[in-house]
């Protein structure tokens, strides 16, 4: 038998040792970069332009004009929409890069290449690259008088540059909030996708569908030298038009749900569903998509009209299409964490998300007994969210995510005995002893747990869902 030669595996193993102290000392540092980026304005709180963080790109070079892009505004469906137009683009073998936001549990989550987050080196690398002209930005904003850049406005800049630097050939952006000033708005995209738009966000988007449909609109162009396509669900009757004009404004050619795209067929299969889409450009059948309920067969057909629509116009290789929504994933959304009893967690945090999370679970759980850990954001609609849950649920518990931000579980509590009899209502502040209460609440009068159809869903928020992730061992 041969002998190793002397430091073989042991220079292999020092090499994995040194790279792992690298990767874990980066880690900390990223947090730290975070958490000193999270201590300026908060994404929620913020001025209503991109003077700001144009002012940082022309700095930066603007390196948001160093690939093309597919934009995405809307009011639910954006993230799991992106990840989809993501999954398609990657199949096609192309580099994606891919900003979406909130993060369930690591900010680097929001600035995907090739379908990772940004590892914690690279993170740090260019926060270090940026870092100056941030200040710079900030100190121009200070002598005119201004706070200094936002959140959310950093967070932009670092996503592009570090996109440009991969460099990545396609950037799929969401926006933050709204579109005409949202700060990733300083980005032409070829294709602007608008998912469908509800009331949200009312104190800065307004307060009818056609108000927060002018603001979203702002991601519609002109742009020189070749036409945008506009790619919308199905909106509300107030909505529509507003996005037709501003298309028509822009020069854009306009693509519309219920008109030129739709789902053709669905039907609920083992962990998702099979769906056929018709596009302008042709009908794709018994696709698997490997996520629950309507409205993620019609996030679909958004998401693959956006990529003809981007790539000319043309039919997709049917086992591109297979392999790309085969591949798709939406943590936190209608995800089952734990079983016995079932835990579903969504980030619904609108009453429009909860009327399609009721659907979705009605269609594809066949729940003999259901109990909701709801808690949600202090400026949300929270009575109409659970107006629309109760009818779902048997019973409820109500708590809060670890955030200032959340509404107190007893004030939500005191909203719930409005809606449910009093008797279902139970409040328990921390969310692992509301799992908990819930579990047992759900499987009351259940003789075999195992083989019992009870559930418990956690919702209200993307907060709330994250941390419901992290107390089973999922996520950071």
């Amino acid at each position: 038998m041969s002998r190793p030669r002397a430091g073989g595996d042991g220079g292999t193993d020092r090499t994995t040792d040194r790279a792992a102290a690298l990767e874990a000392a980066a880690e900390a540092e990223a947090r730290a970069i975070y958490a000193g980026i999270l201590a300026r304005n908060p994404e929620h709180d913020f001025d209503p332009t991109l003077d700001r963080v144009a002012s940082l790109m022309d700095l930066l070079g603007n390196p948001q004009h160093s690939f093309r892009a597919i934009h995405l505004t809307g009011t639910n469906g954006k993230t799991s929409t992106a990840r989809m137009i993501s999954a398609l683009l990657s199949e096609l073998g192309l580099r994606v890069g891919r900003f979406t936001s909130p993060h369930l549990h690591s900010v680097r989550e929001r600035i995907d290449i090739d379908g990772a987050p940004i590892s914690a080196v690279r993170f740090v690398e260019v926060w270090r690259d940026i870092e100056p002209y941030v200040a710079m930005v900030d100190a121009q904003l200070a002598e005119a008088g201004q706070s200094r850049l936002s959140f959310f406005e950093v967070l932009t800049g670092l996503a592009y540059a570090a996109f440009a630097d991969a460099p990545i050939e396609v950037g799929v952006i969401e926006v933050g909030m709204g579109g005409s000033w949202d700060s990733t708005n300083v980005i032409d995209g070829d294709v602007a996708v608008v998912t469908p738009i509800a009331r949200d966000h009312e104190r800065w988007l307004g307060h009818t569908p056609a108000e927060i449909a002018g603001v979203k609109a702002g991601i519609i162009k002109h742009l020189e030298g070749r036409s945008q396509v506009v790619v919308t669900a199905e909106q509300p009757e107030e909505a529509a038009p507003v996005l037709a004009e501003a298309a028509a404004a822009a020069g854009a050619r306009i693509v519309a749900a219920g008109y030129d795209l739709e789902v053709a067929n669905r039907h609920v299969a083992v962990g998702g569903q099979l769906i056929d889409l018709r596009t302008p450009a042709g009908l794709y059948t018994e696709i698997f998509l490997p996520l629950h309920g309507r409205h993620q067969a019609e996030n679909a057909a958004l998401a693959l009209t956006a990529v003809e629509s981007f790539l000319g116009g043309g039919t997709l290789d049917p086992g591109v299409v297979e392999a790309g929504f085969a591949a798709v994933t939406s943590p936190g959304r209608l995800e089952v964490i734990r079983s016995s009893p079932t835990v579903l967690v969504d980030g619904a945090h609108n009453p429009a998300a909860a009327v399609v999370l009721v659907d979705a679970i009605e269609e594809a759980f066949a729940f003999s007994r259901l109990v909701g850990v709801v808690g949600v954001m202090a400026d949300k609609d929270a009575e109409g969210l659970l107006s629309v849950l109760e009818p779902l649920l048997d019973e409820i518990v109500l708590t809060q995510a670890p955030t200032p931000r959340a509404m107190d579980a007893g004030d939500l509590a005191e909203i719930a005995r409005d809606v449910f009899d009093e008797d279902v209502v139970h409040v328990a502040a921390g969310l692992s002893d509301a799992i908990t209460l819930a579990a047992d609440l759900a499987e009351q009068g259940e003789v075999d747990a195992i083989a019992s159809r009870t559930g418990v869903l956690v919702t209200g928020s993307v907060l709330l869902a994250a941390q419901a992730r992290a107390i089973v061992g999922l996520g950071d």
